[in-house]
């Protein structure tokens, strides 16, 4: 693992093939360019960051792509000089937010100025099309765009297909990541003792992936005991017990911006794991492999649901959200539903050689004390698959 500012990755070549990316799905899709607001795909096509998180509530920032022309950033008041260096981006502006927050009475003075200049950029460098992917944008701003004669078409589609298959050196960066991930498992397997809180043994994650140059959490999703059933509760103040099942999510935005997805359940203190906890964790093990086997650059999507591991009966109800997802800088297209809810939520598609996906396994019933949840982070070849996530399994982990 190497800090964010002695990173392996070559930064000019990962951005131009991001930016190209960008461009041949607006050249794919007969775009004159892009609007995007979401800051991870800001992100995506500029690779400048700031204040990720509140970006996402805030829209504060966004970045004009012509399909064939400029790059212009708009950046947040006094930050234009984040961009310095960055040869792609053609021209820093300072952004107008369109949030009440900030305009108050004058939102939608604000909002029309707004449209005005992103329209005079579509007409400019367009090249007579006027069809913009926006990714998200609020009902305000999308009807003062298209009083500008801009016709709005579908930006976060665009992105996804964009983003989807990694070159090397997004490779490389997503290990960097992960590595920095792993080090705050092991930090928080060594702190873990009895009588501490979740909040506690998380802290460690955060500390360590902050201290290797990482960025922020998506989530916090740590349980023990009787918390862990049903999963998806956050951390809290609750004390581990000997022999409580500890059970995590990462969801974790490493060193340059990508995300390390990786889950473990341990037993805190020096119990012996009970059987049932033993029993657990095999299924959730056997679930997880058997789905890893599957995977190869071809299979399709309805073919991976209906080949993947089958639940028993007790454990259907309490069945994860997905078997798999995509993963890049943050969680991504695509996903893989359950056989149970494919008729509902699924759809088809193929897994591409380039494609970074996790593999996920839960496992509990209901009524019962603890759920067990496992998740490998994996790069789609053509022949399989290579494990990305490198950390220790067990509900005792040898480090």
């Amino acid at each position: 693992m190497t800090a964010y500012h002695q990173t392996k990755v070559d930064r000019d070549g990962l951005r131009r093939y991001r930016l190209d990316r960008v461009r041949r799905e607006l050249r794919r899709r007969d775009y004159g360019g892009a609007l995007l607001v979401d800051p991870i795909n800001v992100r995506y096509a500029t690779d400048v960051a700031n204040m990720q998180v509140w970006a996402l509530h805030n829209k504060c920032r966004y970045v004009y792509v012509a399909a064939d022309g400029p790059v212009v950033l708009f950046d947040y008041g006094s930050a234009k000089h984040l961009s310095r260096g960055y040869d792609l981006i053609d021209e820093v502006r300072t952004a107008t937010p369109h949030t009440y927050f900030t305009n108050g009475g004058r939102h939608g003075e604000q909002i029309d100025g707004w449209a005005r200049e992103v329209a005079e950029l579509v007409r400019r460098h367009g090249g007579g099309n006027r069809r913009l992917a926006v990714d998200k944008l609020d009902p305000l701003a999308t009807h003062a765009l298209e009083r500008e004669g801009v016709t709005i078409a579908d930006g976060e589609e665009l992105m996804e297909w964009a983003r989807v298959i990694k070159s090397a050196d997004e490779i490389v960066a997503m290990k960097e990541g992960i590595a920095a991930c792993e080090a705050g498992i092991e930090a928080m397997w060594r702190a873990l003792k009895p009588g501490m809180t979740e909040n506690e043994v998380w802290a460690h994650l955060h500390a360590t992936n902050i201290a290797m140059g990482g960025e922020w959490i998506e989530c916090r999703l740590l349980a023990s005991g009787e918390r862990t059933n049903p999963w998806f509760q956050e951390c809290s103040d609750r004390v581990i017990q000997a022999g409580d099942i500890v059970a995590f999510d990462t969801d974790l935005i490493g060193p340059n911006g990508y995300c390390a997805d990786i889950s473990r359940a341990w037993v805190a203190g020096e119990r012996q794991p009970t059987n049932e906890q033993h029993r657990l964790y095999q299924i959730a093990l056997d679930n997880l492999q058997h789905n890893l086997g599957l995977v190869k650059a071809g299979l399709g999507f309805r073919e991976f649901t209906e080949k993947s591991f089958r639940l028993a009966d007790e454990f259907v109800d309490r069945r994860y959200s997905c078997i798999m997802h995509g993963v890049g800088l943050c969680d991504e297209y695509p996903f893989a539903t359950y056989r149970e809810d494919f008729e509902r939520w699924g759809f088809d598609g193929a897994f591409e050689a380039g494609m970074t996906v996790c593999i996920e396994a839960l496992i509990g019933a209901v009524g019962g004390k603890e759920c067990v949840k496992l998740e490998q982070q994996i790069l789609v070849t053509e022949t399989g698959y290579e494990l990305l996530s490198k950390a220790p399994l067990g509900l005792r982990p040898e480090y």
